[in-house]
């Protein structure tokens, strides 16, 4: 976006505490996903602007790392109840500028607000080992340390929950922070960084810049910052680890997935459903956890049709930005919205039996997609093998289990798969064999909570340590070994 600029739609960065509208070569634009109408303009920030939030944060972090534990878990504490005050506010802004229903955007919000509430006990969590006497008049002990400068570059499809994923378990670790929300969706972010810096965060501790592939390129390259942390597309996702890793950085980097629900012939059918629905049109799809396979062994698919159909059709889609009631909000934008058409069409051409066509009956203004139903889908479609990041659900039909999960190992992502049984055997067949960081018994989004690592595998995750849970608390920090000697002949020397 170039030329003539409203003022009161440009959004900030936050350097230092301050925020302004830095002086750049190009502006992003930010619409409604209901209606497709500008509501903001975002700066696209470079190496300039990076270089400044980095000066920043790193002139900031000597005394915010040297402040005690307890002092930066009570900033943290302090947070978590602006949060939850500021909890409506911070929805009806989230599904202003995303598209969320208002209870997917108040999900969004409390699973950060749980990351939060582990931070606060990072205290406890950055103890350290001893062992006195390792060897003669010698102790040995293990100390955590905060690395430095840290970045986090956040998708839109969870304005609030992703970057909580990180920032907070940095901060609370001794870490400074500069964050680049996406560009779609820069609102949310905005509003968390004042909350934290009301919280009591001092200047510089915790910063935001906006931008795209200039933005972050210049975070994984920055020499001051220490540490990357990304979620997004696998294709980005290893770009970013193998830019950051060039410059010595560590790096935990999330993408993409393409996640099975499996379901046998003995599944609570009715209790399936409901999970099946929330997984693959929750948050329209829009989530690295939603279930886009469908996998049905033996007789489940037959059983499953007809109910999933019914389900689909009494799911109400609509303007959510305007406070009436929906089940089911828009796309992100008109190329997701046309991406997912795509992928519709595709999955005809390719032989997949249409059952549900999510391209009729949308509104006719904002990104719109209805929900989508494919039956007989076989492996090699694109349906069934690339991420969609839509309300698009394949079904697949295998006779067996063992069919089924070597299907799902073959899916070169892996961040979770779900089974749905009343057969404990089933269940821990499933769970020892599926190759995939995140698996669920009769649960649709088997998404860990707070304290547990949000681990996916193969193509979609890049790096060694997870965000949240202890794995969080490593990733921010760095060990330091200590040994010291002290015999008795100095005591000895001395009279005493």
């Amino acid at each position: 976006m170039q030329g003539n600029i409203n003022e009161k739609l440009q959004v900030p960065v936050l350097i230092d505490g301050k925020k302004f509208v830095p002086d750049v070569n190009s502006y992003g634009e930010v619409r409604n996903p209901c209606t497709g109408k500008i509501i903001g303009v975002v700066p696209m920030c470079g190496e300039t602007v990076v270089d400044a939030a980095a000066q920043a944060a790193r002139a900031a972090f000597p005394s915010w790392a040297d402040l005690p534990a307890t002092k930066r878990a009570s900033i943290m504490f302090n947070f978590r109840e602006l949060l939850k005050s500021h909890f409506d506010e911070l929805a009806k802004t989230l599904t202003y500028e995303h598209g969320k229903t208002m209870e997917e955007s108040r999900g969004d919000i409390q699973r950060g607000i749980e990351v939060v509430e582990f931070a606060c006990g990072m205290p406890h969590i950055l103890k350290g080992e001893n062992l006195t006497q390792v060897a003669d008049f010698i102790d040995g002990e293990t100390v955590r340390e905060p690395l430095g400068v840290c970045a986090g570059i956040t998708p839109f499809n969870f304005p609030a929950m992703v970057p909580m994923w990180m920032f907070p378990i940095a901060l609370a670790c001794g870490n400074t922070f500069i964050l680049k929300p996406s560009e779609k969706v820069p609102f949310t972010a905005m509003m968390l960084a004042d909350l934290l810096m009301k919280a009591g965060v001092p200047d510089g501790v915790f910063n935001i810049v906006h931008g795209g592939v200039d933005a972050v390129n210049a975070l994984c390259a920055h020499p001051l910052i220490s540490a990357v942390s990304f979620v997004g597309s696998s294709k980005v996702a290893k770009h970013v680890y193998t830019r950051s890793c060039e410059y010595g950085k560590r790096v935990q980097s999330a993408g993409g997935a393409k996640n099975a629900l499996v379901v046998l012939p003995d599944a609570d059918v009715d209790s399936a459903i409901r999970a099946i629905i929330g997984s693959a049109l929750g948050c329209t799809g829009q989530r690295c956890m939603a279930g886009s396979l469908l996998v049905a062994v033996g007789a489940a698919g037959d059983m499953l049709v007809d109910k999933l159909l019914e389900a689909m059709d009494a799911l109400k889609m609509g303007d959510t930005s305007c406070g009436l009631p929906a089940d089911l909000g828009p796309v992100i934008d008109a190329s997701a919205r046309d991406r997912v058409f795509r992928y519709i069409g595709l999955g005809v051409e390719e032989g997949a039996s249409l059952l549900r066509d999510g391209r009729q009956g949308v509104p006719n203004q904002g990104y719109f997609v209805g929900p989508t139903l494919f039956d007989n889908v076989k492996p090699e479609m694109s349906i069934a093998r690339d991420e969609i990041f839509g309300p698009l659900l394949s079904m697949l039909r295998f006779q067996t289990l063992d069919e089924a999960i070597a299907f799902v190992n073959n899916i070169p992502y892996g961040n979770g798969s779900t089974l749905f049984t009343a057969s404990g055997s089933a269940a821990r067949q499933f769970a020892r064999e599926i190759s995939c960081g995140m698996v669920g018994i009769n649960v649709g989004v088997p998404a860990p909570m707070s304290m547990f690592p949000f681990s996916g595998w193969k193509e979609s995750f890049y790096g060694d340590l997870h965000v949240q849970g202890m794995e969080g608390a490593m990733f921010y920090t760095r060990q330091k070994t200590i040994l010291s000697r002290w015999d008795k002949q100095y005591i000895r020397r001395q009279g005493w």
